[in-house]
């Protein structure tokens, strides 16, 4: 049994004071009671850690790589796809556990307690399966066992290029799979989850729309069981164009009536949506899978965040590319595009919770939700995902209840991230990773190489 006491902790009710938690040797919270005398290791300010709910690890060796442009006069999206598949075609096993586990360890660094890779990096450079069919999936979870973290994992069906069945191009041949091929994939992956500790969890991620057929979509999705579905949803204009064009009808649109959606979808990015989608997806109780810092990077759109939660909509932060892997980024991120777009400030907060407070306390439970974890609250019962600010930052300093999360988010950052606990398990310890220089070394020697090879 592992004791902390919390001069402030930021409970499903609010905050309180002087805050005593037990976590069982499970990983779950055990008993929670404000109002108590010091016990076990103190800290000054305990709130959720969020899980990030969007990573493709992988493209984190790729962060700063892309940002030239290219022949064409307006580079986008799909010229920054096009210097991805280059990578792609180089990239081993071996790099992939090397970047995964130390994309994990900068999200516990900067405050996430778990992590869901939208992996979608299956096969070998010429699309021919390895012999072990679920060999990445293995790597990223081997990852896990590195840094840590909580893994929830969500193999990627990527069946064809585009809503006309085109198929697969050279850059993206070691993505695809038929439905039987998948199938096989899913229960491997599945497999390689075994060795991690009991809060990883496994869903499934049907691509988009446009890379999965109709009649699929639903086979693909009830691999997952009661497990979380995720998939990318209207991101970009050429995407909602194509959608229209062959389903006729906008992607949100599209999936309100032909998708049984409900609270284990999670679709990402959503950016381009009208008014009246907006507002019928958030009353599914899925939860809009968000990463601002990518979306703002990749010139996506705005996501209607004013709209999405005063219609009562779940939202989890992710970071996608990982061009930039910090949750107080994401938060200010999503705000000020709101701030800009409606000439407005303070558009997310209400006439009771901070802006941040409400963006940070949304982003716990709707992540919680996306990774099919039991988390989000600190709470009886669930799993310790538990994050510490370092009050002696001088920043933070004498700061109490939501002005100390606004300050993170607005005016602050990852330095100011003391502790970090996954599922009870203590891995950021004044605000470094308890393997941070091993990680690190085997990341450098992967980057090299790949990079060597552009």
């Amino acid at each position: 049994m592992t004791k902390l006491w919390a001069r402030q902790a930021l409970l499903a009710n609010g905050w309180a004071k002087d805050v005593a938690i037990e976590i069982g040797a499970d990983g779950r919270i055990a008993s929670v009671v404000p109002d108590s005398s010091a016990q076990g290791q103190t800290v000054d300010c305990l709130v959720p850690a969020p899980a990030n709910s969007h990573s493709h690890a992988f493209q984190r060796a790729m962060a700063g790589l892309t940002e030239r442009r290219g022949q064409n006069a307006s580079d986008s999206f799909w010229t920054w796809r096009t210097l991805m598949y280059r990578f792609l075609d180089q990239i081993t096993p071996d790099q992939v556990e090397a970047i995964a586990a130390f994309v994990q360890m900068e999200m516990l660094e900067a405050g996430y307690g778990a992590n869901v890779e939208f992996h979608y990096l299956h096969h070998q450079p010429d699309g021919q399966p390895y012999d072990n069919i679920a060999e990445m999936s293995e790597r990223i979870a081997a990852a896990a066992s590195q840094s840590g973290i909580g893994l929830t994992l969500l193999p990627v069906h990527y069946q064809y290029g585009g809503c006309d069945k085109r198929a697969l191009g050279p850059g993206q041949r070691r993505f695809g799979n038929d439905p039987e091929r998948f199938a096989r994939l899913h229960e491997a992956a599945g497999a390689a989850l075994g060795g991690l500790p009991s809060d990883a969890v496994l869903g499934v991620a049907p691509h988009s729309l446009r890379a999965v057929a109709p009649e699929h979509l639903a086979q693909t999705a009830a691999l997952a069981g009661s497990g979380p579905v995720h998939m990318h949803l209207a991101e970009q204009i050429a995407e909602m164009d194509e959608v229209l064009s062959f389903r006729g009808a906008r992607p949100v649109e599209w999936a309100l009536g032909n998708i049984d959606l409900g609270p284990n979808w999670c679709l990402i990015h959503c950016t381009q949506m009208q008014p009246h989608e907006t507002e019928s997806l958030a009353r599914t109780g899925a939860v809009a899978g968000l990463c601002p810092l990518t979306e703002a990077s990749l010139g996506d759109g705005i996501f209607d965040g004013v709209r999405w939660l005063n219609s009562g909509g779940a939202i989890s932060l992710g970071s996608d590319s990982n061009i930039r892997i910090s949750l107080a980024e994401e938060i200010r991120q999503l705000d000020t595009t709101q701030r800009l777009r409606d000439h407005t400030r303070a558009a997310l907060a209400t006439l009771e919770l901070s802006t941040g407070r409400r963006i940070f306390e949304a982003s716990a439970k709707g992540g919680a939700q996306a990774a099919g974890r039991g988390a989000g609250v600190i709470a009886e019962g669930n799993w310790a995902d538990l994050l510490a600010f370092d009050m002696g930052h001088p920043d933070l300093s004498g700061l109490h209840g939501d002005t100390v999360i606004d300050i993170f988010a607005f005016a602050g950052g990852t330095g100011m991230i003391g502790e970090v606990w996954s599922a009870g398990r203590h891995l950021v310890r004044g605000g470094e990773h308890i393997n941070r220089a091993a990680i690190t070394s085997a990341y450098r020697k992967a980057v090299s190489a790949l990079r060597d090879g552009l």
